[in-house]
């Protein structure tokens, strides 16, 4: 039976807080749209068997067939993948509109997925070393040493940190020079958010919670840390709420 709410499955952390950039886009979405939620923690290990009775698998294509972020509506409908989740959502609570078809996104994914490619050294060895907990490490260590065609700590000593991020720094400044275009700021389209915002942001937050040596590292590579620190402060009102 439904709550009522929206449940949110998101990954915890040691900590038992947020940090994937994924599920971070569609939470701050429901904080942006108001929206009562509740957040299901899954293990990587158990999303899924938690997840096969109530949604289709991804394609191909995917990393793994059952993916978070992932949502239950309050009917009960289960919806898998970010963006999906962010249609679905503007859909069904289209006030206020997050301008999820904004051209922004498309723009800030095609820099996103190649600053991505290039800082697997980053964000793989320390979401697995810094953030988290035991429950998933072993599942992790498992797929992401499939996904990188050899284990963590060789690919780290075959693509050492620093030249990871001198690869990612044109595509981070890229995404600060989308922040810059519109000189009202904060946000990509100026003064009024956009979906695109929470992707940027959820990106932020996910290589902030990774410890201040490579957040320091991060923001110096996109050539204005003011940029985005002015930007996370801007979207403080939707980071707070974690539940």
């Amino acid at each position: 039976m439904s709550s009522g709410q929206i449940v949110l499955f998101d990954i915890p952390s040691k900590t038992g807080k947020p940090w994937s950039l994924n599920p971070w886009k569609t939470r701050l979405l429901l904080n942006y749209k108001g929206l009562d939620y509740k957040t299901e923690w899954v293990e990587y290990p158990n999303i899924k068997p938690r997840l096969e009775p109530h949604v289709p698998p991804n394609g191909p294509q995917s990393m793994a067939p059952y993916t978070i972020p992932t949502i239950m509506l309050p009917s009960g409908q289960y919806v898998m993948d970010s963006l999906e989740i962010a249609k679905v959502l503007e859909k069904e609570y289209p006030s206020p509109s997050a301008h999820v078809d904004s051209p922004y996104y498309d723009r800030l994914l095609e820099q996103t997925k190649a600053a991505m490619a290039a800082l697997p050294s980053v964000y793989v060895t320390n979401v697995y070393d810094r953030v988290l907990g035991e429950a998933s490490r072993p599942y992790f260590h498992e797929t992401r040493t499939k996904y990188l065609g050899m284990p963590i700590e060789e690919y780290l000593a075959k693509h050492p940190v620093e030249e990871s991020f001198q690869a990612a720094e044109q595509y981070l400044r890229n995404v600060t020079a989308l922040l810059k275009e519109n000189g009202q700021g904060p946000f990509l389209m100026g003064r009024e958010v956009c979906y695109a915002d929470f992707v940027w942001g959820g990106f932020l937050l996910f290589f902030k919670v990774m410890g201040e040596d490579v957040w320091e590292r991060f923001l110096k590579a996109t050539g204005d840390a003011k940029v985005h620190l002015d930007f996370l402060e801007a979207l403080e009102p939707w980071t707070k709420k974690v539940d």
